[in-house]
């Protein structure tokens, strides 16, 4: 049985092959790149859309949240049906996911960030790439909350 540390240690292949170049990230990039336009053309990405759906005034936000659940869904089927492999090779595992209490509060946590900064972790980046320069004190203020989680974490329920 694994400890609360092993289960978000990646696994690192100790086979050469397996390992990840700079120039094998350069697929990553190009679709982050293409999500960051989405959002921003989608303007998913806009801080008064985000209002308006904490707001409930408009369904647009629902609509691509909505769509984006369903795309994933759909993407983790055939990824599953399909037996796709990473581009290191190594077989695809999504682990089976555990209810713990604290997720609750993390998500209401989470949800206050949203709703008083305007953006979640992808649309964070893609901000910035749209020259919203300000954000970066949003990214400084995630990656602080962000270690401060993996500093208390086995404090939390």
């Amino acid at each position: 049985m694994k400890t609360e540390s092993e289960e978000f240690i990646p696994a690192v292949s100790n086979d050469p092959k397996a390992r990840l170049s700079l120039g094998s990230l350069v697929p990553y990039a190009i679709v982050g790149m293409f999500f960051g336009i989405v959002f921003v053309k989608a303007e998913i990405v806009s801080w008064f859309r985000i209002q308006e759906m904490f707001r409930l005034e408009s369904f647009h936000m629902y609509g691509v949240i909505g769509s984006a659940v369903l795309t994933g869904m759909g993407s983790v089927f055939l990824l599953k049906r399909l037996k796709v492999k990473a581009l290191t090779g190594e077989p695809i595992r999504i682990s089976d996911k555990v209810f713990q209490p604290g997720q609750i509060y993390g998500g209401l946590l989470f949800g206050f960030g949203w709703a008083l900064t305007g953006a979640c972790p992808g649309p964070l980046f893609a901000q910035i790439g749209a020259g919203y320069s300000v954000v970066l004190i949003t990214l400084v203020a995630a990656l602080a909350g962000t270690w401060t989680y993996g500093a208390l974490r086995r404090y939390l329920p």
